[in-house]
């Protein structure tokens, strides 16, 4: 099976009660999501700003949770991804929410043209998309056509070194051991479980024993991402390099995630 193939498959299969287990049905989801949106969303927010009356494109926007929240703080948000049980999710959690989403089940590198229409204020794309995509030129393309000029791609993820090169298992005395397993520039493909399987319990669950869903991932090096951004004629204005947000003593001095803002020049 090709690697997209694949992967919509198992976006496909389980996603929907993977977020039930995760935040709740939709209706339960939505209450604590109104309590403080911006919480849900994070850090991106200190480069986005006051984002009332924005058009924001959420690029792989999965279970909505992160698009609802943008549009409770009053942003027009639009949400592609190729999940049709991300969608459901989503425009349930949306509507429990009482505010409008577009949602686009597509891929994201066949937009139709009346999609790519160079009036988004923001792009915004947030941990684990880039290893989807077996060419980085062709989604930042997308993203330079979805964009204003001014407009601003907010892009966080994992850190290369994290996912390519450092393994983390256990801890003693609190500190977790890693260890240098991996190969930096590997460029090759990798199978690992669904990102949300961890969220389907054996009991009450939608799938059955042996029957664990995969995916094939292509993990990046910072390099690759920056150049394929500034390939797309977007200019730089902040790579930030992060540690464990979740801990003050786990993974301490490893980074753990990054985040690229870029202006549509």
């Amino acid at each position: 099976m090709e690697p997209f193939q694949q992967n919509q498959t198992s976006w496909n299969t389980g996603a929907y009660q993977a977020w039930v287990n995760r935040f709740g049905f939709p209706s339960e989801a939505a209450v604590k999501l109104r309590e403080n949106p911006a919480k849900r969303i994070g850090k991106a927010l200190d480069y986005m700003g006051d984002i009332r009356d924005k058009k924001i494109a959420n690029l792989l926007g999965s279970n909505g949770n992160k698009a609802v929240a943008f549009a409770l703080l009053g942003a027009n948000v639009t949400v592609v991804d190729f999940s049709a049980e991300n969608e459901k999710y989503a425009m349930e959690l949306a509507k429990e929410s009482d505010v409008h989403l577009t949602y686009i089940q597509s891929d994201v590198l066949n937009l139709p043209a009346h999609v790519l229409t160079g009036d988004f204020d923001f792009v915004y794309m947030e941990h684990g998309i880039l290893h989807y995509f077996l060419d980085l030129n062709p989604l930042l393309h997308v993203v330079q056509a979805l964009l204003r000029k001014g407009g601003t791609l907010v892009l966080q993820d994992f850190h290369p070194v994290s996912t390519k090169l450092i393994s983390s298992k256990g801890t003693t005395a609190n500190i977790r051991k890693h260890k240098v397993t991996g190969d930096y520039f590997d460029s090759s493909l990798v199978e690992k479980e669904v990102a949300f399987s961890k969220f389907l319990a054996a009991e009450g669950s939608e799938r059955g024993e042996g029957s664990v869903q995969t995916v094939r991932l292509r993990n990046w090096t910072l390099g690759e991402i920056v150049t394929s951004i500034a390939n797309a004629g977007l200019y730089v204005k902040v790579l930030e390099e992060l540690p464990n947000l979740s801990s003050d003593v786990f993974d301490k001095g490893i980074p753990k995630t990054f985040t690229i803002v870029a202006e549509k020049l």
